[in-house]
């Protein structure tokens, strides 16, 4: 991949330079680290991979950002932002002997006791849109906009709620709400309304914890439901259902449709996906918001399949093989997800409007002779 008039160099691999094939370890290695969650180096090793991603991404769009005025007043607001967080970013440090909210955070996407592990991957997936929407955003009105000031104000009051009723996911959002606001204060209206995608996607890193609840819930009821009607009628016709849990007239093989497997973890994946393919594929507005819709009944789908071929393998090979099919087969529930997506998106590209006939250029006459 070339930059301006710059040759490929022979030392790169697959467009990428060598310094980010040495990042791409380093975000591996993060990610594999975050397993260690009761630890306190994981999360350093984390937070040297968010870093480190910032560079990277200077690199891929030096250009742009140079062409962009007022970048001291950007990077000295943003690192006095982020320094408040990181110094006085939660009331509830007894249990982490830290008030650093990155922290927080952090050990609660890595803890295997929450569903929110998705939030340690947002932050690059957003990095990664940053780059490949760079020349719409430099090609934007750049200017100081002072009314955003009441974006980074609105975030100081959320930030001071949830400090003060130590609710960090309050927080979380004031923070969020006042970095979108620095930006504007620096570069304009303009440069918001291109940025709020992907910048929203940053909502996913929210912990919702106990708040996803009323969600998680009723999707495990659903998933339950359909999969053991499908059973009953010819795939194992002894299921029974209770509540989230399947059994079969003997009790000898139980399974727990859990929040995990169709709860909330599988419905932000999904939505994350369907909103980052909808809004790169698509302009138009009602494919976009389509794409999206279709995230809950996908994700519903594809925990539905894999658990019934759960059941289907219990049935003709016993519980242990039934449980090694769930434990070890999840991705299932997202290739299916996937393949859907795909086939919905291919959909979409066929039904783009074509011009009416009469708009189409007159096929050249050619005179007899």
């Amino acid at each position: 991949m070339s930059v301006g008039n710059e040759k490929t160099p022979p030392w790169q691999f697959q467009g990428l330079w060598p310094h980010e094939l040495a990042y791409l370890g380093l975000l591996a290695a993060a990610l594999y680290c975050s397993q260690f969650h009761t630890e306190n180096w994981p999360a350093l090793v984390y937070r040297a991979a968010f870093l480190g991603a910032l560079p990277v991404l200077w690199f891929r769009c030096r250009e742009e950002w140079q062409s962009l005025p007022n970048r001291g007043f950007f990077l000295l607001l943003t690192v006095v932002w982020f320094a408040l967080f990181e110094c006085l970013g939660m009331s509830t440090y007894a249990t982490l002997a830290t008030s650093s909210l990155p922290t927080w955070m952090f050990n609660v996407y890595s803890s295997p006791a929450v569903d929110e592990q998705h939030g340690m991957m947002i932050p690059f997936i957003v990095m990664i849109l940053v780059w490949w929407k760079r020349k719409d955003l430099a090609a934007q009105k750049i200017e100081l906009w002072w009314p955003a000031i009441w974006l980074v104000a609105a975030g100081l009051l959320l930030h001071l709620g949830g400090y003060i009723i130590q609710q960090p996911r309050l927080s979380v959002i004031g923070m969020l709400t006042g970095f979108y606001g620095i930006m504007g204060l620096a570069w304009g209206p303009g440069f918001l309304k291109a940025m709020f995608f992907p910048y929203f996607l940053l909502l996913f890193c929210v912990p919702l914890g106990e708040l996803g609840a009323p969600i998680t819930l009723p999707l495990r009821i659903m998933v339950a439901t359909i999969v053991a009607t499908i059973a009953q009628l010819g795939l194992a016709p002894d299921v029974i259902r209770q509540g989230t849990q399947l059994f079969d007239a003997q009790h000898t093989f139980a399974y727990e449709v859990a929040p995990a497997c169709s709860g909330i973890h599988s419905l932000v994946a999904m939505l994350a996906l369907t909103i980052i393919y909808g809004f790169v594929s698509f302009k138009a507005p009602w494919k976009r918001l389509l794409m999206v819709a279709a995230a809950m009944p996908l994700a519903v789908l594809g925990n539905v399949v894999r658990l019934c071929l759960t059941v289907m393998v219990a049935e003709m090979f016993g519980q242990s093989a039934g449980k090694a099919v769930e434990t070890n087969f999840g991705f299932i529930t997202f290739a299916v997800a996937i393949g859907c997506v795909i086939l919905l998106g291919r959909w979409l590209e066929k039904s783009e409007v074509r011009p009416p006939a009469s708009l189409e250029p007159a096929a050249e006459i050619k005179p007899l002779t």
